[in-house]
């Protein structure tokens, strides 16, 4: 494309940031006029609307009935925290990392819990480790998707059925993007700011009965805040886990999951969810197919994300660039997508490789993908004469 063939049609939403994530299609602040607002989160219908949050993510998502479902504080990060502070050490413990996320709970095991058996397995962005070589007598520590490297875990294959260890997974950029084998996985987290593009501040923990036994069997030799204590006497504190959450939260926040919840019950539940990042995400790999400047950070289709894409720029001028220069042009070109109306938030994130990194959850539009791929090629033509001169 040359630098004077401006595309005519903007995307009718240029929200493609990898978090917090486009409102769902049709969302308006109207939507939120039934809030429990000026209540106690603890009175009846306080309860009833966050246990219908709860219920209508066990029916959308296919989550087991022996599964425990919980609303917790801190968003996803607050839920990885709770099971890392609660369940670790009581085995070795593998952490498996790939991107900014994963090495940051790696860190947190390593040098805040410091546990002495604490294996951390690691790869390059764009790349994952060989999960064939994990040891399941193991505690195992892992993102299913990496938001800031495009990289996720295949399957669940890899994943022993006879795992001694638990299987805690970080999956907030996963969950209603990508099929997820519960049986599977023994802790699983999430919150409502990414693929359901609700408001942050609240995280989802799931566990399987493996990790309410290991709650139930095991005290951690370290003192547990608060907000991070799931059991009382030895017992889990079920009432978590039927909506009574630790400390007080958004009811604002929770009449927005809750409106995001029955969208996603309207196009299809968990499936449709999964279809529409899949069709998304398809958008973006025809046009990479074509591009001559721009390729994908994961070499590998199988561990390709479909939600938080991350793209690399190819092309020899850019590759030739310093590695203080290519990071500031990258900037300069989601500057510029930002100052037309094309596209806002799509940088890389600080620590990765520097190019694009455009989100393709279920609550974008796939017409606003197909509007903004021709901005790309007029942005990076501009970019590139600019750079040139």
């Amino acid at each position: 494309m040359t630098v004077e063939m401006r595309p005519e049609r903007r995307p009718n939403s240029p929200l493609f940031s990898s978090g917090p994530c486009a409102k769902r299609p049709g969302w308006s602040l109207e939507k939120l006029e039934d809030a429990c607002l000026g209540r106690s989160h603890r009175s009846g219908e306080g309860k009833a609307k966050l246990k219908a949050v709860i219920d209508k993510h066990r029916a959308l998502l296919g989550i087991p009935d022996d599964y425990k479902i919980g609303i917790v504080p801190g968003s996803d990060t607050g839920a990885v925290e709770m099971a890392l502070w609660s369940m670790l050490g009581a085995r070795p413990v593998t952490m498996l990392a790939w991107e900014s996320f994963g090495s940051g709970w790696a860190t947190d095991v390593v040098k805040q819990l410091k546990l002495k058996e604490a294996e951390v397995v690691t790869a390059p962005y764009g790349e994952i480790p060989d999960l064939a070589a994990i040891d399941w007598t193991r505690d195992v520590v892992f993102t299913w998707n990496g938001t800031t490297s495009g990289v996720r875990v295949p399957n669940g294959d890899w994943i022993s059925e006879t795992r001694e260890g638990l299987a805690i997974c970080d999956a907030t950029s996963a969950v209603f993007a990508m099929d997820m084998p519960w049986d599977k996985l023994d802790v699983v987290t999430w919150s409502w700011q990414k693929v359901l593009g609700g408001e942050a501040a609240h995280g989802m923990l799931v566990l399987s009965p493996r990790a309410v036994e290991r709650l139930e069997n095991y005290t951690p030799a370290w003192p547990l805040p608060k907000v991070f204590r799931m059991t009382k006497g030895g017992k889990l504190i079920d009432g978590i886990f039927k909506g009574e959450t630790i400390n007080t939260p958004s009811m604002l926040a929770v009449e927005d999951v809750l409106d995001a919840l029955d969208w996603a019950e309207t196009i299809g539940g968990g499936k449709g969810m999964i279809e529409r990042t899949d069709a998304n995400a398809k958008v973006i790999s025809d046009w990479v197919k074509k591009s001559n400047w721009a390729d994908y950070l994961a070499a590998d289709p199988l561990i390709r994300s479909t939600t938080s894409v991350c793209l690399k720029i190819t092309d020899d001028w850019f590759t030739a660039l310093s590695a203080e220069d290519q990071p500031k042009a990258a900037k300069a070109l989601v500057t510029l997508l930002e100052k037309e109306g094309a596209a806002l938030d799509i940088g890389h994130y600080r620590d990765a490789p520097a190019g694009l990194r455009i989100w393709a959850g279920a609550t974008v539009e796939k017409s606003d993908l197909e509007a903004l791929m021709p901005w790309l090629d007029w942005g990076y033509a501009q970019l590139k004469e600019t750079f040139q001169k």
